[in-house]
Parts: C-alpha cells; structure tokens; sequence
C-alpha cells in the first residue's frame, strides 16, 4: 500500500486516519449547514466547522452531484470558482484545500489559484485528468463512475466498482473511493452494504481509500433513522470503514468523525511493515478473505490468482456432538485433504455446552450420547476437498462437512 502525500499531508497505512470536511458553493446541494455563496461567511464556516473540528482537507465543491439536477458545463463551475478561491483568500486555518470536479479545465484552474487537491468524482471519465493532476503533481480522489461524464458513481456490483477504478489508470498519488450512495436509480441499498462488507478487497488496487459515508441510507436503514438523527450509524460505521483498511473518511460531521475514525484506527490490527538489510520491503497484507488475497494477486499479475487465493487464507470451525468414530473419520479425511483437526475430549461440560448451545438437551441426557467438540482448520481450497475425502462416520458429520465445504469465500 503506498503512502500519497497531499500538500505534505502524509495519506496511508502508516499514518493516522484523514477527515475531509466539507464546503458547498452550490446553492442546489442539498446539505444545507454546509452551502455558503458568501466567501466570508464560508471561510468562518470552514474555519470554525471544519478546520477547528479537526479537519485535515476542506473538500470544496462547485456544484451538487446529486442525479436530479442537471449537470454543470465545465465553463458553468469555472464561473463559481470565484468564490471558492476568495474563500480560500479569507480562511485564518491551515489545512488541505481540494476541489470536486468532473473537468480537467476547472482542475487545472482551481491548481492554478492555490487549490492542493482535486476529488474527482467521475474517477477519470475526462481522459485528461490525470495528466492534470500530474503536472502539477498533486494528489487526486477517484470515485468510482463509468466512462460518463454525467453519470457519477453510477455502478452497482462491487466487482464493476473495483474494476471501474483502473478506468484510465491511476496517478502516482490517486485515492481510490468506491463511491457509497444512491448515484442512480438501479443502485440499491444492499448494492452498498455489501461494498461495505468487501471494503478491504479495495486495498487490492494498492492505493489509499476514501469513504463517503456520512449519514447515507445504507446506514440509516438498519437503525431506522432520518437523517438528522443518523449520526450515531455514521460513526459506528466510521470505525469499521477505518479498522477495515479505510484512510480518508469525507465527512459533514468533522469533530464526531475524527473521534469515530480514532477509536477504529486504534483497534485495527497491527500489520507488519519494514525493510531488511538488503532493502527488501516487507508488508504484512490485510487479507480475511480469498477473494481480497485474489485482488493483490491479481495487482501482480498472477496466473490462476483464484486458484491460489483459495489457499491464502485459514479458517476454523469448531464442531460439537462428535461421536469417537466420527471425530476418526474427519481426522483421516483432514489428514488427506491438507486440513488439521484437534479434538478435546468428552467432558460433563461438552455436554453442558452442546445441550445449551443445540437445543436438543435430550440426545446428549442419553446414556453414551456423543459429545466430542473438535476444532478444524484449514485453507478454503483444503476444506473444499474434506467431502471427497470423508469416507465413513454418521450422516450427521457428512451434514456438517458439505456446510464447511461450501461456506467457501
């Protein structure tokens, strides 16, 4: 995962999360707290709500993305870059100034009066951004979109996301943003959750992520909450986005989100990094899935990375209830299919546990009921093969053996 400097603000793994608030010269967008056509009023505003909260980038946009207005020409949005940059000319803070955009024109322009940044959230539909933000060699938001220029963030399935990303390639200093919420009307709300759920499969493009998933109705739904009362479900999913690889979090709610984004960098799991020697780079990668470890075997360009990732990962089950042959039978077929099972013995408490934890308290009162517990481990391309290799035992243990086959990614 590389690390993106933005205007000497350091973006990735090994630096704490980023907020970017926000700022809205449109009179149109709907968030009403952060739209301002008075530059001096929108510097206090960024000053006092942003900066002062704990904003690191002040994310400034010309006009609202959202899909029941029309969509902005280039020479429109240049029109209100006025009062973007006299914002910029009144602000006391200090902080990372990008401006959202769809054009390359309005890019290039606001670099040129003292923008660091652009969010681009047609991720490169205009084939001539990227060459912009290189040459003045700054760091660029990619949200995910088709090759539309009206059509922002407009995919549905996680995988058509992913790959939407590389569309016109990557800047050596591109944050990648899957794009959460409704950019069209076929794009559901599981449509999101479950890129929610891959978020880590995003680390597979090697460039830090962006979220915006500031009070969206993915998250409201499962709390039941307007939007005014959906702070709580954005911040909880805050810690998550972050503990699960995220680095820059977008956000209306500054000071709560920084907070939320804290306590989820805090408990993310510690990876290694270094160098030997030799200086040989050495990065532990944040793979739970064989589907994420695909997407870095895919980056390097590895042949078959399906069948490999199958094998890149360990999962366990535990299993309860096992009669002595059955807890034989598992172990011959883990012996052969390449997983590993370490049994406990039978004890008044496997009892206990299995009668509490099954429901069926009176097989296990039965004289000489079974009540061996076992752990199995295994790659999910070793535990695919338990099926094949399971040759004796009760239909119970076949029953339990095809789920754990087919649990697969």
């Amino acid at each position: 995962m590389r690390t993106v400097d933005a205007a000497g603000l350091k973006i990735g793994d090994e630096h704490p999360p980023r907020i970017m608030g926000v700022l809205n010269v449109s009179k149109e967008s709907p968030y009403d707290p952060s739209v301002f056509d008075d530059p001096g009023e929108a510097a206090e505003y960024v000053d006092t709500e942003l900066i002062d909260q704990g904003a690191d980038i002040v994310d400034i946009g010309l006009e609202s993305a959202n899909k029941r207005f029309e969509v902005l020409s280039a020479e429109q949005e240049l029109e209100r870059l006025d009062t973007a940059v006299e914002t910029l000319e009144s602000l006391s803070g200090d902080a990372v100034f990008s401006i959202e955009t769809r054009y390359h024109e309005v890019a290039d322009a606001a670099l040129s009066r003292g923008f660091d940044m652009v969010n681009d959230i047609c991720g490169f539909a205009d084939p001539e951004m990227p060459r912009i933000c290189e040459e003045h060699d700054v760091a660029v938001g990619k949200m995910a979109s088709p090759p539309d220029l009206e059509r922002p963030g407009a995919i549905e399935d996680v995988d058509d996301i992913y790959d939407a990303l590389s569309l016109n390639g990557f800047t050596d200093k591109t944050i990648v943003d899957p794009a959460f919420g409704g950019w069209s009307e076929e794009k559901t709300i599981e449509d999101d959750r479950e890129t929610f759920r891959r978020l880590r499969e995003f680390r597979g493009l090697g460039y830090p992520i962006l979220v915006s998933i500031n009070r969206k109705n993915f998250l409201r739904q499962v709390a039941d909450r307007s939007t005014e009362e959906a702070l709580p479900v954005s911040l909880a999913a805050t810690s998550m986005a972050v503990e699960r690889g995220a680095h820059v979090i977008r956000t209306h709610d500054v000071a709560e989100t920084r907070d939320a984004a804290l306590i989820g960098h805090e408990f993310a799991r510690s990876r290694v990094r270094g160098h030997d020697a030799g200086d040989v780079a050495v990065e532990e990668l944040d793979v739970t899935t064989p589907r994420e470890a695909e997407r870095h075997l895919n980056r390097l360009g590895v042949a078959d990375a399906g069948d490999v990732a199958a094998d890149a990962v360990v999962r366990v089950f535990e299993l309860r209830g096992l009669s002595d042959a059955d807890v034989g039978a598992l172990s011959a077929a883990a012996a052969e299919a390449g997983t590993t099972v370490v049994s406990g013995a039978t004890t008044d408490a496997d009892r206990s546990v299995l009668a509490d934890g099954d429901g069926t308290p009176e097989a296990v009162a039965d004289e000489g009921a079974p009540g061996r517990s076992v752990l199995l481990f295994g790659t999910p391309g070793a535990l695919g093969n338990l099926t094949g290799a399971l040759t004796g035992g009760t239909d119970a243990l076949s029953g339990a053996v095809e789920t754990i086959a087919g649990a697969g990614r």
